[in-house]
């Protein structure tokens, strides 16, 4: 049985260090739900370092970042609880200073769960 850890409104702010930024409009197409997003870097070639809010029981697609050589992605739970999921694997449950390493060409999705924001650099 799965033991749910609630976290209210102030606590999830509070270690939301990045903070909430602007709703992801442009990628809304991609998630089961309202997401946010906050630029945080970015470098000359395009690399972008951002946190993703995700708002109660939010998800977003099945995806794969391409790449053929390089690349992934680095999921960095900053706030809140939620959940990633490699296609083919157990989901893995995300807790605030979980780091999952995403290699290129992995299909997979993450979110929040349906009690808890989630937010992720």
């Amino acid at each position: 049985m799965e033991v749910m850890i609630k976290m209210n409104k102030e606590e999830f702010d509070k270690l939301n260090v990045f903070g909430l930024g602007q709703p992801n409009d442009a990628f809304a197409e991609y998630f089961s739900g309202q997401s946010y997003i906050n630029m945080l870097a970015k470098t000359d070639n395009g690399i972008g370092f951002m946190n993703v809010t995700f708002e109660p029981g939010c998800r977003n697609n099945w995806h794969i970042h391409k790449a053929k050589f390089g690349g992934g992605q680095v999921l960095i739970c900053v706030s809140g609880y939620g959940y990633y999921q490699e296609e083919g694997k157990p989901v893995q449950k995300l807790s605030p200073g979980d780091i999952v390493v995403i290699p290129a060409n992995v299909k997979h999705w993450h979110g929040a769960r349906k009690d808890s924001c989630l937010s992720q650099a």
